[in-house]
């Protein structure tokens, strides 16, 4: 199975219409951790400041296959040397089929690139169990445990990941070829 071509770019307006589509997919909302059955103007009010930008510590980009706007990835808790990495592919006939992964090296690349970060970090829910490949594939090791939080309704277990520049370089996460730019 080949991965479709993802391109990552800035959120401009008008992309909180793409969280609505995906807000209406309770299975994605349940999976992304939003609240499933929102109103479309309270998902548009949520997202227009996110659309705007969050500031220098906070860094989201959407996923873009074939021009259409199909999910984000994050860097969260910006520093100089470290940053949080979050993913949500909102079509979910594109799960498993590389969106991800594509999306999450290029924002790496990006990361450890132009961004000069040391170590990027991930939190993902134990019952997870896509995003814990995903962040294996990437290259993300695990290094502890978080604090229980509610996910699909019930109280989960936190699995945190960590990925260093070195680990990063070593090939451990990037595919042949990756570009630097995330906009590529």
């Amino acid at each position: 199975m080949t991965s479709p071509a993802v391109t990552l770019r800035p959120l401009r307006p008008g992309d909180e219409e793409a969280a609505v589509r995906w807000a209406a997919d309770p299975e994605f909302c349940l999976a992304a951790g939003w609240t499933p059955g929102l109103a479309p103007r309270l998902v548009r009010a949520h997202w227009r400041p996110i659309v705007a930008g969050k500031g220098p510590a906070f860094l989201r980009l959407g996923v873009e296959v074939r021009g259409r706007l199909v999910g984000y990835v994050d860097l969260a808790e910006l520093t100089r040397t470290s940053g949080e990495f979050g993913i949500g592919i909102g079509e979910r006939a594109l799960w498993g089929r590389g969106a991800g992964l594509e999306a999450g090296q290029r924002m790496l690349a990006h990361a450890f690139g132009p961004l000069g970060l040391d170590t990027v970090s991930a939190q993902v829910n134990a019952p997870n169990l896509r995003s814990h490949a995903l962040m294996r594939r990437l290259g993300f090791r695990e290094a502890g445990r978080g604090e229980p939080e509610v996910y699909r309704g019930e109280l989960a277990g936190v699995v945190l990941y960590s990925l260093t520049r070195r680990g990063w370089a070593g090939g451990t996460g990037r595919s042949e070829g990756a570009s630097p730019s995330p906009f590529a």
